[in-house]
C-alpha cells in the first residue's frame, strides 16, 4: 500500500465526494463536519465544558470538529485532561449515548479510574516530544474501558493543540476507517498480485486492537495518501490530512 497508495477506484470515489463537499469544506480541513448529540444523555458526566450545551438542555445540539479542537485545546492550557476527553467522547458517540448506554455509562466507568489524569497527561507530553505512536502506545492498556478508537479521537484533537515534534499528526482511526483501509488493501493486493484473496488485509486491518505499529502504519499511509489525491487532481492541493480520513469515514464505498 506505502507504494501502490490508492487505487483508481478510491480517487474516483474521493472525486465524488470532494465535489458534494467543497463548498461546505472550503478551507480543505474538516472542521466543518458537526456531529449531532443529545446534552440530556450525558447528565451523569463530570467534568462537563462549560462549552458544551447544558446537559440541561431539552433536544438535541450540533458539535463540529472545530468547536471540539477548541475546547480541548482550552482544557489542555489548563491541564483539564478529562475535560479535554469528555469533549472528544461526546463528539465521537453524538447520538448514539443513550442514558444506559455504551457512550454515557462507558465513559462514566473511565473518568472514575484513578490513573486517568496521568494517563492522559503522559499522553500529551510523548505526542509533544516523541511523536503519535508514541503517544498511542502510552494510552494503549492503561485504563479500563478506554480504547484505541478513542485514544485516536483524544490524541488527533490534542494534536491540534500540541502538535508532535517529529513524525506525521495523529488522525482518528475506529472500526469504520480500519474497514476503509481494508477494502483499500484488498483492491490493492488483488491488482498487484500479493494478496489475491485478501487474507493479508482482513488480518492486518482488522476492527480493533490496532498495535501502535499499525497505527503509525496508517498515519504515515493518510498522509501520503493525501499527497497522492492532490497530485492526481482527486483532491483540493493545499487539503490536510484529517481531510481524507473524513471522507474515507462517510462516503459510501462499495
Amino acid at each position: 500500500m506505502a507504494a501502490r497508495l490508492l487505487p483508481d477506484v478510491a480517487l474516483e470515489a474521493l472525486g465524488r465526494w470532494w465535489s458534494g463537499n467543497a463548498v461546505r469544506l472550503a478551507d480543505g480541513t474538516p472542521g466543518a463536519h458537526t456531529v449531532r448529540y443529545s446534552p440530556s444523555r450525558w447528565a451523569q458526566i463530570t467534568p462537563w465544558p462549560s462549552t458544551l450545551m447544558p446537559v440541561t438542555h431539552v433536544g438535541d445540539a450540533d458539535i463540529s470538529r472545530a468547536q471540539v479542537a477548541s475546547i480541548v485545546a482550552d482544557a489542555l492550557q489548563r491541564e483539564a485532561y478529562r475535560e479535554a476527553l469528555v469533549a472528544t467522547y461526546v463528539w465521537g458517540k453524538g447520538k448514539s449515548g443513550s442514558p444506559g448506554g455504551s457512550g454515557p455509562a462507558t465513559l462514566h466507568k473511565i473518568l472514575t479510574a484513578e490513573n486517568l489524569e496521568a494517563v492522559l497527561a503522559r499522553a500529551v507530553t510523548a505526542l509533544n516530544e516523541q511523536g503519535a505512536e508514541a503517544a498511542y502506545a502510552t494510552l494503549r492498556d492503561r485504563v479500563a474501558w478506554f480504547g484505541p478508537s478513542f485514544y485516536t479521537k483524544f490524541l488527533y484533537f490534542a494534536g491540534k493543540a500540541v502538535p508532535p515534534a517529529t513524525g506525521p499528526g495523529p488522525l482518528v482511526l475506529d472500526r469504520v476507517l480500519a474497514r476503509r483501509l481494508r477494502f483499500l488493501a484488498q483492491a490493492v493486493g488483488r491488482e498487484t498480485g500479493h494478496d489475491p484473496d485478501g487474507s493479508v488485509a482482513r488480518w492486518v486491518w482488522r476492527d480493533r486492537n490496532w498495535s501502535p505499529h499499525h497505527y503509525a502504519v496508517y498515519l504515515s499511509f493518510m498522509h501520503a495518501a493525501a499527497r497522492h489525491a492532490a497530485t492526481a487532481g482527486a483532491w483540493p492541493s493545499d487539503a490536510s490530512p484529517d481531510l481524507l480520513e473524513y471522507a474515507l469515514f462517510s462516503a459510501g464505498w462499495k
